[in-house]
Parts: structure tokens; C-alpha cells; sequence
């Protein structure tokens, strides 16, 4: 493949991660031209991923336009003429970084699985989600990165966790409009919620408690996801603490917002508190990496607390 349609490929890419990864892109324009490329390529596939899964239409023509795009993969990946830019991106990623494809097989079972599952009984069963749309990203993203510690895996999908478990928390309003609820049935009967609350706007006595539990389950997620962070290549660590800080930062704002999560507009950074994180990461990342690497510290501390602190 000549390199200008490599180089257009990825300029293809980085527009649409440019304008549609609004949390993400933050992190990616900290790292080496190569790895930034690299990620906006990885997010352009994923994002085409999620888009058949999410709009509006009949189950059957998702399963095909799913399996059409797992078999242009296949096909782009084993070398054949690419259709569209992102697939001879992604096939410049995959070969450059040693991405093993299993991880984007994986992502697409995840959005099969929106298609078919719109509840889960228990945590275990959510996990296995969780890992199909989120931790087989963290692996994707973690070769991209560098690493060579043998934990750096595990810990890269527990980080990917830690971001969905936030998604969902964040989501629950717009995912129970389409008929999905993500927080295990185990848990709303634990805490005597029920899912008409997400569509009423009424909150149970429980709920409360409902959200300190499950955002404590996240934050135990980014405290063992985080350890990942001295063990990627150097040039990586200040993008990677940037993405961490402001999804840890969404999880602030809806612990500060309690149960009023469930029923009010999405818990959000503003463009000038991700300013503030990208500037801090450029500055002093190597601090929030010193403070990650004593025990017990967590993402509710290392650094400052975006959620808690704002755009200083």
C-alpha cells in the first residue's frame, strides 16, 4: 500500500475522532504521531462498530450489516484492496502495533450482544459485556501504548471496566429509552428499585444507596485499572493518565449528584475542565504517576479531583 493512501487513510480518521470521540481525543493528541494515528483508527473502526448496534432499525439487518463488517475486517486485515479508508488504517495499526484481532472480534460480539440482551441478571454477566465493548478496547489501546510487564494486560482490561462502569452510571436515562438496562437486576433488588423509576422520574429509597454502590464498584476499577499506568512506555503515560482523569472525572460528578443521576441530563466534563486535565497531563503527569504508584491511592485523589476542583 503506498504511503499516501496510508497518510490519507489516517487523515480520514483523525477527523472523525476529531469531532465525534469527545472525551477521548484528548488523550490521544498527548501521544507520538504514529500512536496517535494509531488510536484514531482503532476509534473510527469501534465508532462504526457501535453505530450499527445503536440506530434505529430492524434486528435482522444489524446482524447482517454486523457480519458484512466483520468479514470486511477479515478481509482488509488479510490484505485485501480496502473499501473504505478505515479499513487500510486499521490494517496499518493492527500490522505496526501487534494488535492480536481476537480484540476486534471481540468488540463486535459486544454490539451482537446489544441486539439480543437488553438486561443482565448479575455483575458476572455484565462483566462479560463490559469486556466485549470496553476491556478488549483497553487491549487494543495498551499495544498501542507499549508495554512489557505481563500485568499490563489484565489491568488494561479492568481500566476499560472502570470506563464503561462509568458509561452505563452516566447512560442509564438514554439506555433505558432504548429499552436497555445495564445495572444488574441483582442489584436493583437489593437496593428494592425497580427500572419504572428510569422512566417516571421517581426515586425509591434505595436509589441512593443503588448509585453509591455501583459507583464504588467502578472506583475499585480504576484503582487496580490505574496501577497500569508507570507500566506502559513513557511516551504513552501522560495520554493514558489524561483519559483515565476525565472518565474518573464523570464518576465525581455522579457521585456528587447522587441518585438525581438517574433521572437528570447526563454527568459530563465541560470543554474547559478537559482543558485543564490535557494541560495538567502535558505539565505534571509524572506527579499523578509518582502518587499511583503508592498503595492504596486512587483516582479520586491522584491528582486533583477534576469533578470536585473544576477548570482552576
Amino acid at each position: 500500500m503506498p504511503d499516501a493512501a496510508v497518510a490519507a487513510a489516517y487523515l480520514h480518521c483523525r477527523k472523525i475522532a476529531r469531532t465525534a470521540a469527545r472525551n477521548f481525543y484528548y488523550g490521544f493528541v498527548l501521544l507520538p504521531d504514529a500512536k496517535r494515528d494509531a488510536l484514531c483508527a482503532l476509534y473510527t473502526f469501534m465508532r462504526g462498530v457501535d453505530d450499527i448496534s445503536d440506530e434505529p432499525g430492524a434486528l435482522e439487518e444489524k446482524r447482517r450489516r454486523l457480519g458484512e463488517l466483520r468479514a470486511e475486517m477479515d478481509g482488509a486485515l488479510a490484505g485485501t484492496d480496502a473499501k473504505e479508508p478505515v479499513w487500510t488504517a486499521l490494517r496499518d495499526t493492527v500490522s505496526r502495533f501487534r494488535i492480536p484481532p481476537r480484540y476486534l472480534h471481540d468488540l463486535i460480539s459486544g454490539a451482537e450482544m446489544d441486539l439480543t440482551i437488553s438486561s443482565y441478571e448479575t455483575f458476572e454477566d455484565l462483566r462479560k459485556y463490559c469486556y466485549h465493548v470496553a476491556g478488549a478496547v483497553g487491549l487494543c489501546c495498551l499495544y498501542v501504548f507499549g508495554f512489557t510487564d505481563p500485568q499490563a494486560p489484565e489491568l488494561a482490561e479492568k481500566l476499560g471496566i472502570a470506563f464503561q462502569l462509568t458509561n452505563i452510571l452516566r447512560d442509564v436515562r438514554g439506555d433505558y429509552a432504548m429499552e436497555r438496562i445495564y445495572l444488574p437486576r441483582e442489584d436493583l433488588v437489593k437496593f428494592g428499585c425497580d427500572v419504572w423509576e428510569f422512566k417516571e422520574g421517581g426515586a425509591s429509597p434505595g436509589a441512593a444507596e443503588l448509585l453509591r454502590f455501583e459507583a464504588e464498584r467502578a472506583w475499585q476499577f480504576y484503582h487496580e485499572g490505574g496501577k497500569l499506568l508507570p507500566m506502559v512506555s513513557a511516551d504513552s503515560r501522560a495520554a493514558l493518565w489524561a483519559m483515565a482523569r476525565i472518565y474518573s472525572g464523570i464518576l465525581e460528578k455522579i457521585d456528587e449528584r447522587g441518585a438525581a443521576i438517574f433521572f437528570g441530563e447526563p454527568a459530563r466534563l465541560s470543554t474547559a475542565e478537559k482543558i485543564w486535565v490535557l494541560l495538567r497531563a502535558r505539565m505534571r503527569w509524572f506527579k499523578a504517576e509518582n502518587e499511583l504508584r503508592e498503595h492504596g491511592r486512587d483516582w479520586r485523589r491522584a491528582g486533583g479531583a477534576v469533578g470536585s476542583h473544576g477548570a482552576r
